[in-house]
């Protein structure tokens, strides 16, 4: 019979993708930041499952032939920006589980269009015939990283987006546009850097009651969900023994054929991990995306390793913990594209009987990559872990704050959130 596995953990920043601190009371301090505005064109749209019409939430939207592009909210919509001095004329739109399309800019009139993806999904019995021990693929496909990824350092631009609801309402909206320095993934945990180019909030600190939910190092931890790059506790070779295998299907990706591999923890292991699925191209193997939560039944038990600091008369409960990583490939070269990160907790004062729900997100849509004039900037410009976003940025203000930078276009719940917390900060002026 197998023993009981346990191992000790010592903050994998894969884990920690949410540290927040509740505090009795916070300080401000705002970052403004400028930039020159330059000629480009806006473009929206809705994309839409094309049985179903339910929105498809974080598709790829990219100018085709560019780096620069996108990805769709929780309402399926879009909003992309072409610089002038770009000759681009088309979209190509790309999803796991749908066949790409292509469409002309010119279709996109000024309201936008709504655009139709078709499932590729395809049966298991496929899979199962056609390929080996799901486990032996992983294997291959983490040796295959060095050859699938950039093999040299690149830049990227990044949109950064984190949320905090409290009972079902918005209370802080914090954004930004990040520079990124990318390593190469010749090594596994190569030095990445990010720094906040501009950024802006919005939040309402009265009506957290007496505490204030803050997190904590959003756009650096956002990094390590780069799975290629930081395998943590999923495709580490230490914990691949702490995980069953099985495959799940087969899909698409930018009209490539790609296996769904399942993942959850053996029934001895004591120790809350992960499950999920993971995407791997059929061609060349490419981890393509990965999807995954923290195992359902024991997400309660690593309270601790979220929280940062707290009053000690206060009861937090861990309730669940979500995680998305996507990439995309171009010019043969797969690029990070996408990460999201959701976590939800209550929280109680001891001897009172009343507790309030909190619901944090952070997303991080890579906009641009540049392969030319590659320069990894200072360490004392780059986010830290311990680094708090509200506290570097600026309230929005500005209606065209983000000019010609591309971010995730707002859905309704977080555009109207925005309106009121910033009516609220006017009133208290």
């Amino acid at each position: 019979m197998k023993t009981k596995t346990s191992k000790k953990r010592k903050g994998n920043p894969l884990i920690i993708a949410f540290l927040f601190m509740l505090l009795l009371s916070l300080a401000y301090a705002s970052v403004a930041y400028s930039q020159d505005p330059l000629s480009y064109k806006s473009y929206t749209g809705k994309i839409l499952d094309s049985k179903s019409r339910k929105p498809i939430v974080f598709a790829n939207v990219v100018l085709k032939g560019t780096n620069i592009g996108t990805v769709t909210n929780a309402d399926g919509e879009f909003l992309i920006k072409v610089p002038a001095d770009r000759n681009v004329e088309e979209l190509e739109i790309t999803h796991i589980g749908y066949w790409s399309t292509t469409i002309e800019l010119a279709e996109l009139k000024e309201n936008g269009k709504e655009i139709m993806l078709v499932s590729s999904a395809i049966p298991i019995e496929e899979v199962t015939v056609s390929y080996g021990d799901p486990e032996e693929l992983l294997l291959r496909a983490i040796e295959n990283i060095p050859e699938n990824y950039s093999a040299e350092p690149v830049m990227l631009k990044a949109f950064y987006r984190e949320t905090i609801k409290q009972n079902r309402n918005y209370v802080v909206v914090a954004e930004a546009v990040l520079d990124i320095y990318k390593a190469g993934y010749k090594k596994i945990s190569g030095t990445d850097r990010t720094r906040i180019y501009k950024g802006r909030k919005s939040q309402d600190v009265k009506k957290m009651d007496t505490v204030i939910v803050k997190l904590q190092g959003g756009p650096f931890i956002s990094l390590m969900l780069d799975i290629a790059k930081h395998p943590g506790e999923i495709l580490s070779e230490d914990y691949m023994g702490m995980y069953n295998y099985t495959y799940g299907g087969m899909t698409s990706v930018q009209d490539r054929q790609s296996m769904i591999i399942k993942f959850e923890p053996k029934e001895y292991i004591q120790d809350p991990i992960y499950e999920g699925k993971i995407f791997l191209d059929t061609e060349n193997l490419a981890i393509i995306g990965i999807d995954f939560n923290l195992d359902e039944d024991k997400v309660s038990e690593v309270t601790e390793l979220f929280i940062k600091r707290k009053p000690t008369s206060m009861k937090v409960d861990i309730e669940s913990a979500n995680y998305l990583t996507k990439y995309r490939m171009h010019e043969g070269t797969w690029y990070l594209s996408y990460v999201r990160s959701e976590l939800d907790f209550r929280c109680r004062w001891k001897k009172k009987l009343f507790s309030s729900k909190y619901e944090l997100m952070s997303e991080m849509a890579v906009t641009d990559v540049e392969k030319e004039n590659v320069r990894k900037f200072k360490y004392s410009e780059s986010s830290r872990v311990s680094d708090v976003l509200t506290e570097q940025v600026s309230q929005f203000e500005d209606s065209d704050f983000w000019g010609n930078d591309n971010i995730i276009k707002p859905d309704e719940s977080i555009e109207e959130a925005i309106e009121k917390l910033s009516r609220r900060l006017k009133r208290r002026m």
